[in-house]
C-alpha cells in the first residue's frame, strides 16, 4: 500500500569521474511524490531479457576503462560474452536504500568505495556466473559494483506508477537508491563490467567453445565474514543484504553456446550492433 505522505523534491549537481579523463554531470537526488514502504519487496531476475541479450564478440579495452581497472582485465583486445541483467521488484513495497553517504557514515557494511568510479558500490547485490555444462567449472564476470535505481518499468497489476529512485550519489553528493514496486534496475550489456572475458585476459582460465550456462542471482545468499553485518537471513540461515518476501525466486539461468569464431558482428541473440565503447554505469545508463 502507498503511504500517504509527500516526499519533497530535491536537486543537486556535481561532476564525477568514471575514468581519469571521463567527467559527467551528475544530478542530485530525485524523488517522486510517493514512496511505498508498507509491505516487503521481492526481487527476481528477468530470464527472458537475459536470454535475448547475450552476445560473444571481440572487443578492444582501453587502459582507463573502470571495468578494466576494477575487474583486473588486461587492456587490449579480448573475446567477451556480454549480456543484459534486469532485476524487477515484484513485491508489495519498495527496496529503499537512500543515500549511500549516510550508510557509509554509519559503517553498516552496505557500501564500499570504488576508487576508479569515485563513488560507492552496493555490496552483495548480484552475482554473475558462467558455468560449464560439461564439468561445472565457474567463471566470474568483470562486474564489481552496483547502483540500484528505477530504470525499466515492469508491468504489474494496476499498471506502473512513476519512478521514485534515480540518483546513485557520489562522495559528499547525496543519492537516493532503491527500486520501486513495479520497476526494475537494469544493467545494459554495453555497460562497464557486463561481460565475461573468454580468452583468459582477466587471469582466469580461458573459456573454450562449447555449452555453458549464464547464472544470475540477485540479492544472493552469503556467509558473513568476521565483523560483517548479516541484516537478513533465509530459512537456511544464509545472509542477504536486502529484505524480501521470497528468497527462492532470485535466480535466472540461460543455456548458451560459445562458438569457435563469433564473426564480425558477434554471435548470439544480441549480435549485430557490437561496440568497443563501454557506457558509464550511473543514473544516466540506458535501458537498451
Amino acid at each position: 500500500m502507498r503511504q500517504n505522505f509527500i516526499i519533497g523534491l530535491a536537486a543537486a549537481a556535481a561532476l564525477s569521474a568514471c575514468g581519469p579523463t571521463d567527467h559527467r554531470a551528475v544530478s542530485g537526488p530525485q524523488f517522486d511524490h510517493v514512496q511505498d514502504l508498507d509491505g516487503t519487496p521481492d526481487l527476481i531476475v528477468d530470464g527472458q531479457r537475459l536470454a535475448d541479450s547475450w552476445v560473444v564478440y571481440d572487443q578492444t579495452f582501453s587502459t582507463t576503462a573502470c571495468s578494466v581497472v576494477e575487474g583486473g582485465v588486461a587492456p587490449g583486445e579480448h573475446r567477451v560474452l556480454r549480456f543484459t541483467v534486469t532485476t524487477p521488484n515484484i513485491g508489495d513495497a519498495d527496496i529503499f536504500i537512500g543515500d549511500p553517504n549516510v550508510h557509509v557514515a554509519a559503517n553498516d557494511g552496505l557500501f564500499e568505495f570504488a576508487t576508479c568510479h569515485n563513488h560507492y558500490h552496493f555490496r552483495h547485490y548480484a552475482t554473475y556466473q558462467l558455468i560449464s555444462a560439461n564439468d561445472g567449472h565457474i567463471w566470474r564476470s568483470a562486474k564489481r559494483g552496483f547502483c540500484m535505481i528505477d530504470v525499466t518499468p515492469w508491468q504489474s497489476d494496476g499498471g506502473v506508477g512513476s519512478w521514485v529512485y534515480h540518483s546513485c550519489g557520489r562522495v559528499g553528493i547525496p543519492g537516493n537508491q532503491g527500486i520501486s514496486v513495479g520497476y526494475a534496475d537494469t544493467y545494459f550489456k554495453f555497460l562497464g563490467g557486463q561481460y565475461f572475458v573468454l580468452d583468459g585476459g582477466d587471469g582466469q582460465a580461458p573459456v573454450p567453445p562449447g555449452q555453458y550456462i549464464i547464472r544470475i542471482t540477485v540479492n544472493p545468499p552469503f556467509t558473513a565474514a568476521a565483523g560483517e553485518p548479516c541484516l537478513h537471513t533465509d530459512l537456511s540461515g544464509f545472509c542477504h543484504q536486502l529484505p524480501e518476501s521470497d528468497f527462492t525466486n532470485n535466480v535466472a539461468e540461460v543455456s548458451i553456446t560459445i562458438p569457435d569464431r563469433p564473426g564480425k558482428t558477434g554471435f548470439g541473440p544480441g549480435s549485430g550492433n557490437v561496440t568497443d565503447t563501454e557506457l558509464i554505469d550511473d543514473e544516466n545508463r540506458p535501458d537498451k
